[in-house]
């Protein structure tokens, strides 16, 4: 977190096609004062990079297609292995609900799915980033 604002990396892995969702979720954290880093069609190394080199507080993975399962099992691995494991981690789209207990078991902390209103990832970020949050006035 720099000057008490949430980093937040947006992105999409490359088996994507549907971005209104999260380009959507983007202007409210943007909003809602957070920086947000939005990258389209990366592979889970790339996002790891990208989350390292911006420093971020939290990674946010849209998934709409199947494939979240083995994006959550390396980007969680890897944050571990390179001891960042106060990184938020969460994925959103059409996520099967029987995929949630394994997602979560990895060290994704929430998943959002369709209806999620952006004002609840919006109080879920500022509840949970693991840095210390800085109210803005």
């Amino acid at each position: 977190m720099k000057d008490g604002i949430i980093r937040v990396l947006l992105g999409k892995t490359t088996m994507e096609a549907h971005d209104r969702g999260v380009r959507y979720l983007a202007t409210k954290l943007r909003e809602a004062g957070m920086e947000v880093i939005f990258m389209n069609f990366l592979e889970p190394q790339e996002i790891l990079d990208a989350a390292i080199q911006e420093d971020v507080d939290v990674i946010g993975v849209s998934s709409s297609v199947e494939g979240h399962l083995p994006v959550a099992r390396e980007v969680t691995r890897r944050l571990k292995e390179l001891g960042k494991e106060n990184v938020l981690v969460m994925f959103g789209g059409v996520i099967p609900e029987r995929d949630f207990a394994p997602m979560k078991e990895l060290g994704v902390r929430e998943i959002f799915g369709p209806g999620s209103s952006a004002e609840s990832i919006v109080t879920f970020i500022r509840n949970n980033a693991r840095r210390p949050h800085v109210a803005l006035t």
